[in-house]
């Protein structure tokens, strides 16, 4: 057992070492990865460390209980992995703020009449395979087992594969009711990927809702050729209409108020510097706040990628690979949060959680600490070690209020 508690920064820092990314800067922890794996083996050491007890679902997602396990759970936690060079907050500060919280419940010698259990999901950010919150989704159900096994990774291995190398049953994956019937109430504090709170003055908001959003893959099919010996006329190079379509992706998303519209990949094959690719592989990701329709922006981008297409000789086709509809988190837990936290402000956000998979299956609420650059997956994402250990503990007063 450990002695005493322990602060969220200080858990932080044993983790700054791992998954590094020197080529991109900040870190690259994608699943079932060796840095993610090592970040999972080392929450389970430092929750058996707590005396808690450490599980791993059929999904691959992580459970540390405060005492025995059971329904009617307040459970809080985030995800351990990362997007490519992404920061050191966002994921990890729910994880530490969750076990520093714990810590902060024993030494002042709380007993909870609701179990109490921390989560770290899997696949949260879909850096690896493309779709986001994968461990909260096959949990729920809300992605079929059979599409997620067949994903395929940027080197061509799919989800099946890498999880059976790790040592998880690719048969074993899929909707987990015995595991979700154990939650109760979930809240998950995570770094704020804005600016909301720098401009409020706050150290600490409590989240009203997700936005709708999802992620595009637009495959342009060409003539692969010889970039030397190829007249300009003669060309079907499905880079031109790629780039026709990054083009229009920002002036589509300009003239709506509020939406925000990102070609964060792009991936051209064969990739030769003196080779005219023969595809272009693109992928969007568009979100749009209600009244507005992502799916009427995305249609918009795809009918103009298409006579980009054309205009070039070549074609076009679209796929749908994740789409998250408006979450908003349980008002009467949200309320009752903002009155235990001393009137907190109350935020939305643009970007996507495991809390908003999970918000249409139980009650479900998020805090954000302040971030005092806005900015997030990129290396520049941070939170003031104050704001952390102001977070930790309003967390701890959340939990103990909800499990008491």
């Amino acid at each position: 057992m450990i002695d005493g508690p322990t602060s969220a920064n200080a858990l932080l820092d044993e983790l700054a070492r791992v998954g590094v990314d020197r080529a991109r800067g900040g870190y690259s922890r994608h699943v079932f990865t060796s840095a993610e794996g090592e970040l999972r083996e080392w929450f389970a050491a430092a929750a058996r460390a707590r005396g808690l007890e450490v599980q791993v679902d059929r999904n691959a997602n992580v459970w540390a209980w405060f005492g025995r396990p059971g329904p009617d759970a307040v459970v809080t936690g985030s995800h351990l992995d990362s997007v490519p060079g992404g920061g050191a907050y966002d994921g990890p500060l729910g994880v530490v703020s969750a076990l520093a919280a714990f810590d902060l419940l024993r030494a002042q010698g709380f007993t909870p009449r609701r179990p109490l259990a921390i989560v770290v999901f899997a696949e949260e950010e879909g850096g690896r395979f493309g779709v986001p919150c994968l461990g909260s989704r096959l949990l729920t159900g809300t992605i079929a087992p059979e599409r997620v096994l067949a994903l395929r990774d940027g080197n061509g291995d799919t989800f099946a594969e890498v999880a059976g190398a790790a040592g998880y049953d690719p048969g074993y994956f899929g909707r987990d009711d015995e595991t979700l019937d154990r939650i109760g109430t979930f809240v998950e504090l995570h770094v704020e990927q804005g600016r909301g709170l720098v401009h409020l003055d706050a150290p600490l908001a409590v989240g009203s809702g997700i936005i709708p959003h999802g992620r595009w893959r637009f495959t342009f099919a060409g003539q692969g050729n010889h970039a030397g010996t190829t007249l300009m006329a003669d060309r079907r190079d499905p880079m031109v209409p790629a780039a026709e379509m990054i083009g229009a992706v920002r002036r589509a998303a300009m003239a709506l108020p509020e939406a925000r519209a990102t070609v964060g990949r792009l991936v051209p094959t064969p990739g030769g510097t003196n080779v005219i690719a023969s595809q272009v592989d693109v992928w969007l990701d568009a979100r749009l706040p209600e009244p507005g329709d992502v799916r009427e922006l995305v249609a918009e981008i795809t009918e103009r990628a298409g006579v980009a297409a054309e205009l070039e000789g070549c074609t076009v086709e679209v796929r749908e690979e994740s789409y998250e509809g408006a979450a908003a988190f349980d008002a009467a837990l949200r309320d009752r949060l903002v009155a235990l936290l001393g009137n907190a402000p109350v935020l939305p956000t643009g970007a996507g959680h495991d809390a908003a998979v999970l918000a249409r299956f139980v009650p479900t609420a998020m805090l954000y600490v302040r971030n005092p650059s806005g900015i997030s997956h990129a290396p520049e994402e941070f939170a003031e070690p104050d704001d952390i250990d102001h977070g930790t503990a309003e967390l701890a007063r959340v939990l103990r209020s909800l499990a008491a």
